[in-house]
């Protein structure tokens, strides 16, 4: 066997792509890094604040400071400040004198209603993980695994035909069986071309995560209106007049009807709120950007994969509406691109083709890679 042989054995070798790792099912992303983000930003950023907001509480000790007659002791003024705090009702006089009340309260239950803000924007991902990753994580499993046995196969057939070429008396026939063999698709690759077809026409995995961008866009929808409420109807009221000549204070005549108090923690609750508000306005477009993802083919990834022999799911126009799994798993691809060893190596050949200046030599990856190994001294051009 000549050297040149030798040479191109070793190089067919070295092409193959080595068998996957059991990591491989570990390291999936079953996530896109904006769906990460938005997750990240959504839950974390409530759950900063209101800790800021309890470490505030628990330091400064009372949240409230009225303004005791002077004749109260000091435990008069304690119970004072906690009997304001307790009730937080605002008692007030319309323009035309009549007594009126007003309920503070949501400024008490503001730092507990963050916290309900967190779990509702954690229950998108919830839905997402317990009801479409389990599918999708066997769907990714097994496309990736595919792409990559059929980029095996392709380099496994060169080594074959090479060792055939070599054995044939007459080089120009076995070159018309391959031809007769492209165009009877042989080198085709059924299973995986028919289950992504098939995902084309499904729809369970584009209509949980469609659902998961509603929710979470109806989430942050409320929550911003929730605050825009507490600012037009609170957040602009830090002192309040507060009663406390109820129950057995209600006949001491030495207790003023009001006692003017004031909220010390007003300007934390406004900027807490002010900064989730304006955060999760501007995650609003990104949310809307995530579900327009769906209205368009990530073509980039399969076009390269028309480098396999008679893998032609674009050419044969049979990507139709996006709006299924199949677009779906391809951003999810595209997401777990590092995961797809093949795909890097089909990029390299696709970008080698582009530099070729007989491009019609090179229709598929087997065509580059009997170029590689020394067979396109007798290859005959594509007709």
């Amino acid at each position: 066997m000549s050297l040149s042989h030798t040479a191109a054995e070793y190089m067919l070798s070295d092409a193959l792509l080595p068998d996957p790792s059991s990591s491989r099912a570990k390291g999936l992303r079953l996530e896109l890094p904006s769906d990460r983000l938005l997750k990240f930003v959504t839950v974390g950023l409530p759950l900063c604040l209101v800790s800021l907001a309890f470490a505030r509480e628990f330091s400064s000790g009372s949240q409230i400071s009225c303004f005791s007659p002077t004749n109260f002791t000091g435990k008069q003024s304690a119970y004072t400040d906690t009997a304001c705090w307790d009730s937080l009702i605002h008692h007030g006089f319309d323009a035309e004198g009549h007594a009126i009340t007003k309920s503070l309260w949501a400024l008490k239950v503001f730092p507990y209603s963050l916290l309900v803000v967190a779990v509702l924007m954690y229950l998108p991902y919830l839905l997402w993980r317990y009801a479409a990753a389990p599918a999708l994580h066997s769907d990714l499993l097994f496309i990736i695994d595919e792409l990559d046995k059929s980029y095996n196969r392709s380099v496994r057939l060169v080594q074959h035909m090479k060792k055939v070429q070599q054995a044939s008396a007459e080089p120009e026939r076995f070159w018309e069986e391959y031809e007769r063999a492209r165009r009877e698709r042989y080198f085709e690759f059924p299973l995986l071309e028919r289950y992504l077809t098939c995902k084309q026409h499904a729809h369970a995995l584009v209509f949980i995560y469609i659902l998961r961008n509603l929710l979470l866009l109806l989430f942050l929808a409320a929550t911003c209106l929730y605050l825009v409420f507490l600012h037009l109807n609170i957040f602009f009221q830090d002192e309040f007049s507060c009663s406390i000549k109820t129950g057995l204070l209600q006949a001491e005549p030495h207790i003023p009807p009001l006692i003017p108090c004031k909220l010390v923690f007003f300007s934390v609750f406004q900027l807490i709120s002010l900064s989730v508000g304006s955060v999760y306005v501007l995650l609003i477009p990104v949310v809307i950007y995530n579900a327009l993802q769906l209205c368009q083919w990530d073509k980039g990834l399969l076009s390269v994969y028309e480098m396999l022999p008679a893998f032609d799911l674009l050419s044969r126009r049979m990507l139709t509406c996006p709006f299924n799994d199949l677009n779906i798993i391809l951003l999810f691809l595209r997401a777990n691109i590092s995961e797809l060893t093949s795909f890097s190596r089909l990029n390299a050949v696709s970008a080698l083709r582009e530099a070729t200046a007989n491009k019609e030599d090179i229709d598929t990856v087997i065509d580059f890679m009997t170029l590689l190994a020394g067979l396109e001294t007798t290859k005959p051009k594509h007709q």
